[in-house]
């Protein structure tokens, strides 16, 4: 007798869910085409993003760490983020000797350095505007100094500059009939007599603050040379018909176009200078009225070994340095926007 089982009917599939249908609808939905714009951006961004926090966020955020903590150089590698912290160190470089005056000596220094480069990059892109055989020449020949190496430059102003063979010393005896060679380099104060008149002046600083004028004016030259360029003809020869002079010209038609780039200069040059460390140090070392802050945040670090207190020196200075733009952009911010 044979058996007939009955085949098992196919069992209809669960319908799906209310959620599920709209989550697969929003998978399949394609992409606009700001939102492929937005995650194309993020892609360019990121690796930027990463060597920017790598490079300079991580290092800032370990320096403010460090600064509150007393560290050591032999000490830091055991190091962590919790430690005993304290302001010892910013007492300890407040109370320093000579930290005020190296301030002082500092936006002496940055002041001087920022205004000259700009003035003598000022003289030279008004010189070199027009064409004129042998200008490409001459437009190449004012790069050097900016692009020639700092260790090289400055051992070219040492030798120049020596009081036992330095060719300035040389010529100011047979040109100018001096008695004695001047050591410019290491004479902190040196008496010179105008018109009747004695009095003191910082000579070494002053030699330090021509050689950053000297070397960083091309910085300037670039910038305002490229805005010249683009300043139209016919502002300078309608100034010409109506009868203005090359002074007023200058004053009321060039200056003007001239003063957001200016400006603009005048930040920039500030924060580098501000921070300068490698002109200073290989020409003087620091001495002779030249301790600029960051040499004694140099000489904290590799004389002292004492990594908190550079770091804490270090975040004054950063401090100092927000405020003196703050007050720049406070009082000459509104109306540089407006010329500009």
């Amino acid at each position: 007798m044979t058996t007939v089982t009955p085949s098992a009917e196919p069992r209809p599939n669960p319908p799906d869910g209310p959620a599920e249908p709209r989550a697969r609808a929003r998978a399949r939905k394609p992409l606009t085409a700001s939102r492929r714009a937005n995650r194309a951006g993020l892609a360019f961004v990121s690796p930027t993003f990463l060597v920017v926090l790598v490079v300079v966020v991580l290092p800032i955020l370990w320096t403010v760490l460090l600064a509150f903590q007393h560290a050591k150089l032999v000490d830091i590698q055991g190091m962590g983020l919790i430690g005993n912290w304290s302001l010892d160190n910013f007492r300890q470089v407040f109370d320093s000797a000579g930290f005020w005056s190296s301030l002082g000596t500092t936006l002496i220094y940055t002041a001087g350095s920022t205004f000259g480069s700009i003035a003598l990059g000022l003289v030279a892109a008004l010189a070199l505007r027009r064409p004129f055989r042998g200008r490409g020449f001459l437009r190449a020949a004012m790069l050097l100094p900016y692009v020639a190496p700092v260790v090289a430059v400055a051992f070219v102003w040492e030798v120049a500059l020596s009081p036992q063979y330095g060719i300035v010393n040389e010529w100011g005896r047979r040109l100018f009939g001096w008695d004695d060679p001047i050591a410019f380099l290491s004479t902190r104060s040196y008496e010179v007599g105008l018109l009747g008149v004695h009095f003191e002046i910082p000579l070494a600083l002053f030699t330090v603050i021509a050689f950053e004028i000297w070397r960083y004016f091309p910085f300037a030259f670039l910038f305002i040379l490229a805005r010249l360029q683009a300043v139209p003809d016919g502002l300078e020869e309608a100034a010409k018909v109506d009868g203005a002079t090359l002074t007023q010209t200058f004053r009321h038609v060039l200056l003007p176009q001239l003063m957001p780039v200016i400006a603009l200069l005048s930040v920039l040059r500030f924060i580098m200078t501000f921070n300068k460390f490698d002109d200073v140090y290989l020409l003087t070392g620091g001495g002779a009225g030249t301790d600029v802050a960051a040499v004694r945040v140099y000489d904290f670090l590799t004389a002292r070994y004492d990594v908190g207190a550079a770091a804490a020196q270090a975040l004054v200075l950063a401090v100092a340095l927000m405020v003196l733009l703050g007050l720049y952009f406070k009082f000459f911010g509104n109306k540089m926007q407006e010329e500009s």
